[in-house]
């Protein structure tokens, strides 16, 4: 018997089908543009891993406990009371439609949101309070029990990862409820835990507005009960904001001149998400952090060595991301975009110089990302068979000093959430 009979993950509740390519690419047909020169073009190149050898699944980050679900889960879309503060209704969300049917273009076919040219203090009025709320209300009748303080010097919470999830609500709903993160309402139920998303809410799934709205729920659930919910910026929210900004603007790129919405689209940008797009939405997005360190773990989206462009610590990179998203051009957004979208820094003979140079700048024993699906990091993409690529759990290589945590949601894989540390 392996290790994934006997530790089964949930079955995937049904979204519809997957769109393809799930790679990102570029407008006409260029996919990356050209790598400097040094270990990186090395190992593009180099022998790597077929199959799942060369690295190994583990079962302890697969555990076979875990709250059961039935994967029909509905998240409803309203948040905890005082959660979108700044509205005045809530909006019920039907994961399952393709069309955005309860988006404001129900209404107004041709609707388009209005975004500021630069965030400014004067949208922040549209950002819902993540952080001075209380719990979730419990039902009519039901006793009310406030999450306990902190104990002094008690320590964290358990540490948490998601995968990319690219817009499939329901399926992040069933794999949260499985790990007993989330309640059968779609409630933070994981008291002090912590959680961090790798980037990549929307595009090529049915429903990445409803995505980020759960996300932004959690958090100030998460915060409520003295636990956190945090997300950091994937390539997608750069594109997706990109395209909401800039729409057909001209861009330069070695690709030939291109736009943001070209691009947007031919990377399985959804209409119905950025129908429904909204000022808050916006804010929160423009300022989540590019790369995070927790527990001796190095929090990436992307597995490149573009971060390094940015700065030599933490919280250089981050401010210079969003320095570039408030007060940068059209141009400087697509090459941050284009950068972030670069990929397989850590596979190869030349992976773990790649993972170490990150390391020794920025700090931790390991790096965890997502954005590159787990099936193209190992040559196993499709079955002889044709079935769909079977993903157990995270997928450690590099010498054991990289995990990836996409497991391929869009081309039938898996949306990973996973306990760190995975040993």
């Amino acid at each position: 018997m392996t290790p994934e009979d006997r530790f089964p993950g949930p079955e995937h509740p049904d979204s519809g089908p997957r769109h393809q390519p799930d790679l990102d690419v570029l407008p006409y047909g260029t996919y990356y543009e050209p790598e400097p020169a040094g270990y990186a073009e090395a190992a593009y190149e180099s022998e790597t891993y077929s199959g799942y050898g060369g690295a190994r699944y583990l079962e302890q980050h697969w555990p076979a406990t875990g709250h059961p679900h039935d994967g029909h889960t509905q998240h409803d879309g309203h948040a905890p009371q005082g959660a979108h503060a700044q509205q005045d209704h809530h909006v019920q969300h039907d994961h399952h439609d393709p069309q955005g049917a309860h988006g404001p273009q129900a209404a107004h076919p041709g609707y388009e949101p209005t975004l500021p040219d630069r965030p400014s203090p004067a949208h922040q009025i549209d950002d819902p309070p993540t952080i001075e709320l209380g719990p979730p209300l419990p039902e009519p009748g039901l006793p009310y029990n406030p999450y306990p303080a902190p104990a002094p010097n008690e320590p964290p919470g358990p540490l948490y990862v998601v995968g990319d999830v690219h817009g499939y609500l329901d399926e992040l709903l069933a794999e949260l409820r499985h790990q007993g993160l989330i309640d059968a309402d779609g409630h933070w139920s994981a008291g002090r835990s912590r959680i961090w998303f790798l980037g990549d809410f929307t595009d090529r799934g049915p429903d990445g507005i409803g995505v980020i709205d759960l996300v932004m729920q959690l958090a100030a659930e998460a915060a409520a009960a003295g636990g956190y919910c945090r997300a950091l910026m994937g390539n997608h929210e750069l594109l997706f904001l990109g395209a909401a900004r800039y729409g057909d603007e001209p861009v330069q790129s070695t690709a030939g001149t291109a736009s943001f919405l070209a691009a947007w689209r031919l990377n399985g940008g959804q209409q119905h998400d950025l129908d429904r797009l909204e000022a808050h939405h916006v804010s929160w997005l423009s300022r989540l952090p590019a790369i995070a360190l927790e527990d001796g773990h190095l929090l990436l989206h992307s597995d490149t060595t573009a971060y390094l462009e940015y700065g030599e610590s933490i919280a250089e990179v981050n401010d210079a991301v969003h320095v570039l998203l408030a007060d940068e051009g059209v141009d400087e957004w697509w090459d941050c975009f284009r950068r972030f979208t670069k990929r397989f820094a850590f596979r190869g003979d030349a992976g773990p110089t790649a993972v170490h140079e990150l390391l020794d700048t920025y700090g931790g024993s390991r790096v965890v990302h997502g954005h590159s699906p787990i099936p193209y990091l190992t040559g196993a993409v499709h079955a002889d068979d044709g079935a769909p690529p079977h993903i157990p759990g995270p997928y450690i290589y590099a010498d054991d000093l990289a995990v990836a945590m996409d497991g391929g949601v869009t081309m039938e894989g898996r949306l990973l959430v996973a306990r760190l540390p995975v040993n």
